[in-house]
């Protein structure tokens, strides 16, 4: 039997589920750069040149491998522009008697996927994706019958079952949660080693030379291009992260500097969810790190968490609670994205900064998603929508089963406190004692009213007045509620002003 075997752009694994068992000899693989995936949001055009460029090295290995290929570039003259079509055009072409395929990363693909059997008139086999260390039927089980789904305990049954950071029966440090040691700002003077880069080779440039045609009109830079686009690549960013950057990555996780995008992060969130990094291969790195050359625990345990604890979960629970995560608008935000997320342009210099960042790199680290951009779209009421296609195109690392759950649950409250205890709302302040933005913007973060003070300051009390009603009985809001709540009718009025004359300006797109 002749089985075509269709590797997804994201599946750039030679261990993926769907190229086992293969007859090398009678089977073929599919791969395509289709302009249905391309487009269906206007992705950063580094994400693009990076993930056509990983497929076309990929392709190469896998015939170094004795596999038979089909690969379809994105300006090939017979280029279909859908999968289906060229799933459906192998099939006749080759005589192919089967597909096989792994599990998609999004919904509407494997909605799609599951309708190709009755369409080709072949048997469809999808596979797990084993790459992931809980399968979607684990962690359903896991989840089953539970008030609250926190990451936290799903994280410790991973350690125990993966026996990772573990001493028999106990965590390592008697502890299994380093987290209130991690959230130093960089002290001056403290310089993080430079990322990992890589020239373009003929390959990657002609990539870059196709998506700068094809890709003009979509967000992002192609300037600098430096990301590895191969296996081996990929594990020398790694190597060279816990060499130089993990001993520090604890301390100064959630820290942010101006003109620091890279800080000691990892820069591995692409290849991961690519597929030329495994996060099994991740975990035990870092954790022979530890055994061998006494890193700090502090530092390995919170790297290690941020991918065997948050991204396992967050996969979990976008397949558990799709397709109605997605329409999920708790606190009924609506406001329109604002320009300034697309061409950077506020007096707000921690926003300026992030999204300038972001355009540059199509990357920038979890606190700035999380507390600048994130808190800003949070407490402006910005739509839900929006703001989850903006995460899905301007970050290199971005599919919907990763991006959807952070965005929708942990950035922006929508879905009403299934993944967050509580929104991840903030003043000023929390900016300013994580970073030095502050010390450069237009606006006082010390002054919490007028048109001097930092918008953070009043959005952050006029979020919590306008939302008393499904968020004050919230227990890990109690402080900020009775603040609230002590506050004069006078200065709650002035906050309001302040808000609205903010939002107004911002939707008239003046520069605020």
């Amino acid at each position: 039997m002749a089985v075509l075997r269709l590797i997804l752009g994201d599946q750039l694994s030679l261990g993926l589920a769907s190229l086992q068992d293969g007859d090398n000899q009678q089977d073929w693989i599919l791969m395509a750069e289709v302009k249905e995936e391309a487009t269906y949001v206007k992705h950063h055009k580094k994400k693009i040149a990076f993930l056509f460029s990983a497929m076309r090295h990929f392709s190469h290995q896998l015939v170094r491998e004795g596999f038979q290929v089909i690969y379809k570039t994105y300006d090939c003259p017979n280029n279909l522009g859908s999968l289906f079509k060229e799933v459906e055009a192998a099939i006749k072409q080759k005589q192919l008697t089967k597909l096989i395929l792994t599990h998609p990363g999004e919904y509407r693909v494997l909605q799609d996927m599951q309708s190709w059997q009755k369409k080709l008139g072949i048997p469809v086999e999808i596979r797990q994706d084993q790459r992931f260390l809980a399968s979607l039927e684990e962690f359903a089980e896991w989840a089953k019958d539970r008030k609250q789904l926190r990451m936290e305990f799903f994280y410790r049954e991973m350690r125990k079952k993966w026996h990772i950071l573990m001493d028999d029966q106990k965590p390592v440090g008697d502890k299994w949660n380093f987290d209130s040691a991690n959230r130093n700002a960089l002290p001056v003077g403290v310089e993080p080693p430079a990322p990992t880069k890589f020239k373009p080779d003929t390959i990657t440039q002609d990539v870059i030379d196709l998506v700068e045609r094809e890709f003009a009109d979509h967000f992002g830079s192609l300037d600098n291009f430096h990301y590895a686009t191969t296996q081996e690549q990929a594990e020398q960013v790694l190597q060279a992260f816990i060499d130089e950057r993990l001993v520090n990555f604890g301390e100064y996780q959630d820290a942010m500097a101006q003109g620091q995008p890279w800080m000691f992060h990892s820069h591995i969130g692409l290849y991961l969810n690519c597929g030329l990094l495994t996060p099994k291969q991740v975990i035990e790195a870092a954790e022979q790190a530890y055994r061998q050359h006494k890193l700090p625990l502090n530092s390995v345990e919170g790297f290690i968490r941020q991918i065997l604890g948050w991204r396992e979960y967050v996969r979990g629970l976008y397949w558990l609670k799709m397709p109605a995560f997605k329409s999920q608008n708790y606190l009924d935000a609506r406001r329109p994205l604002p320009a300034f997320f697309w061409d950077s342009q506020t007096k707000m210099n921690c926003i300026k900064q992030c999204v300038q960042e972001t355009n540059d790199n199509a990357y920038a680290h979890h606190i700035q998603r999380l507390m600048v951009l994130g808190n800003f779209a949070l407490l402006a009421g910005l739509s839900v929508e929006d703001v989850n296609e903006w995460y899905l195109l301007v970050y290199a690392d971005a599919y919907e089963w990763v991006e959807l759950p952070n965005v929708s649950g942990m950035v922006l409250f929508a879905d009403g406190g299934v993944l967050a205890s509580k929104p991840y709302a903030a003043s000023g302040n929390y900016i300013n004692k994580m970073s030095n933005y502050c010390k450069s913007c237009t606006y006082k973060v010390s002054v919490k009213t007028g048109p001097k003070a930092c918008p953070f300051n009043y959005l952050y009390w006029d979020f919590l007045s306008r939302h008393q009603d499904k968020l004050g009985n919230n227990p890990r809001l109690g402080m900020p509620y009775r603040t609230l709540a002590k506050m004069t009718d006078e200065k709650r009025q002035v906050i309001a002003h302040d808000s609205q004359r903010f939002l107004t300006a911002m939707d008239k797109s003046e520069e605020v």
